[in-house]
């Protein structure tokens, strides 16, 4: 019995060995056949691509490299050039106008003029203007220093209630003129002449900036105004004036462009458009500057909303 049970045992020691065996064997076949079968398939990969892709570019030199990409930190300042602030190529008959925020925007006129509505210390231009206009009505529209590189500096208010400022300058191409208005003082008093909506006659083009305004307009101020093209014109219908007076001293003035301005985010500026929009036409800019001419003004009223607060 013992002899006999060594003999299984050896038998079946020698099946498993022999099933190791071609179980390795086995193995080793696939392993080669899959390496090979990789190894083909990445060689006719490469011969595709050889043919499909291009030569390989050399690397841009370190010069370049800085200039185009600086990464995280910059080898030098980055040159800042906005397209809106290059220097005006405007035909003759034409004005550039640049929101900037708030009540701030950017004229330049055709022989380069630049004039800066509201001047304040908040909201920056990125170029010195030659004129800035400044009301009173809080800090956001105007400043006690500003930059001494400025030519003119026009203030909406006058010396005292009984001095309303009283402005008309010719520059270059460009004349401002102004009409006083009054403003709504924090402890609910009034500050006679404390506003002013300045006028700016450019290439053929009336283009009246209606400053803080916090009143409707008598016939008088509407006179003394004269004819409108583009009105820019706070919206926010609470700081300054309400929303109904504001349509009213729009429909009044009749200008064929209405450019919203002095609202804070687009909840404010909707609910004005939403008013608008039952009486003029509604159009979103996709940036912040338009270039204006007697010739392309809208034949009806239509409001012009440029992107920004």
């Amino acid at each position: 019995m013992s002899l006999a049970r060594s003999v299984v045992v050896a038998g079946i020691a020698a099946l498993v060995c022999a099933l190791a065996s071609a179980a390795m064997t086995f193995a080793a076949m696939t392993f080669a056949a899959m390496t090979f079968a990789a190894m083909t398939f990445a060689a006719m990969t490469s011969a595709a691509m050889a043919q499909t892709l291009p030569a390989p570019v050399a690397p841009p030199d370190r010069a370049e490299t800085q200039e185009s990409c600086p990464g995280l930190i910059a080898a030098e300042r980055p040159r800042i050039t906005p397209a809106a602030f290059k220097v005006a190529a405007l035909g003759e008959d034409q004005v550039r106008l640049t929101f900037i925020g708030h009540a701030t925007f950017l004229i330049e006129s055709p022989q380069q003029v630049r004039i800066a509505t509201d001047y304040n210390d908040y909201v920056k231009l990125p170029v010195t203007p030659d004129i800035a206009t400044m009301n009173h009505a809080h800090e956001t529209h105007y400043t006690d220093h500003p930059d001494p590189a400025i030519k003119y500096v026009l203030r909406g208010w006058g010396e005292s209630p009984d001095k309303p400022a009283i402005w008309d300058l010719k520059y270059r191409d460009v004349r401002v003129r102004n009409v006083p208005t009054n403003i709504r003082t924090w402890s609910g008093g009034t500050e006679r002449y404390g506003n002013s909506i300045f006028v700016f006659e450019i290439a053929n083009l009336c283009i009246a900036h209606l400053g803080h305004l916090h009143h409707t307009l008598t016939q008088a101020q509407l006179d003394a105004i004269g004819r409108v093209d583009v009105v820019m014109a706070p919206v926010d219908g609470n700081y300054t004036l309400d929303l109904d007076g504001m349509m009213q001293v729009l429909t009044a003035l009749k200008a064929p462009l209405i450019i919203p301005m002095h609202f804070f985010g687009w909840y404010t500026l909707e609910g004005f458009l939403e008013r608008a929009q039952r009486q003029w036409r509604i159009e979103r800019a996709e940036l912040p500057s338009v270039v204006v001419s007697k010739a392309t003004l809208p034949k009806s009223p239509k409001v012009l909303v440029l992107p920004g607060f």
